[in-house]
């Protein structure tokens, strides 16, 4: 009996140790810290607007024949003509492109027969820039009286936009923080200061519309609009919480 209640004490006292007591403050520890590292993650996007500086064409010439190698020669003669006429029109060698090349054989399905080659198809495509809006239109004009029979599209991009990306990155930054404001006030929480920032990847800007009637018979210059382009920067930010 006397055993038995030496070790009642001993469990008792062992209970009320340092050690315990040690494992309650850390357990209770343990849970403050998780509180203490609450998180508020939020968002936001700013968009800045700019008129576009610069503009590109593609576009390239189509011939078919009935060799190879005359498909080729009849595709060279135009598209040396469309080069001519590109460097007449004021563009630089470093402005000018050529993006596709291609030779494709035709081929004749009918009467129910296998296929046979019944000529060949040459395709050269050139890519040409200007920093100069105002030319865009005769630049497409004197392309078809070169010889061009296929436009791709007009392309308008801005050549220096980080006036416009820092204009949106600070709107972003703002309604990304008052977004987190109405929510920890909204949640009854403290915001605290901000821990992590992050600028995520902002839209690609659209493409304008092409305004072109690309005819070479036509007596006014094709009318080009570039219009204004819409960049936008996003971000993320992470916010401390408390009580």
């Amino acid at each position: 009996m006397k055993t038995f209640m030496i070790l009642v004490a001993s469990l008792i006292a062992m209970s009320c140790s340092p050690t315990s007591a040690q494992n309650s403050s850390a357990a209770d520890m343990a849970a403050h810290t998780q509180i203490a590292q609450g998180r508020l993650y939020v968002s936001g996007t700013g968009q800045a607007v700019q008129a576009p500086d610069q503009a590109s064409v593609s576009a390239g010439v189509v011939t078919r024949a009935p060799s190879a190698g005359e498909a080729m020669r009849a595709n060279a003669v135009k598209m040396n003509q469309v080069f001519k006429a590109l460097k007449a029109a004021g563009l630089k060698e470093q402005d000018i492109m050529t993006s596709q090349m291609s030779l494709q054989p035709q081929y004749d399905y009918q009467d129910r027969r296998a296929p046979r080659i019944s000529g060949y198809e040459a395709r050269n495509t050139v890519t040409a820039r200007s920093n100069d809006l105002d030319k865009t239109g005769p630049m497409i004009d004197a392309l078809v009286a070169a010889g061009v029979n296929t436009i791709n599209g007009v392309h308008f991009s801005i050549k220096d936009a980080r006036s416009a990306r820092d204009k949106a990155r600070v709107q972003a930054i703002t309604r990304a923080q008052d977004k987190a404001e109405q929510m920890a006030k909204a949640a009854g929480v403290k915001l605290g200061k901000l821990l992590e920032i992050r600028e995520g990847d902002g839209a690609q800007p659209p493409r304008p519309m092409l305004m072109a009637r690309a005819m070479a018979e036509s007596v006014e210059s094709t009318p080009i609009a570039g219009g204004e382009q819409t960049l936008s920067v996003s971000v993320n930010l992470v916010f401390a919480i408390g009580d």
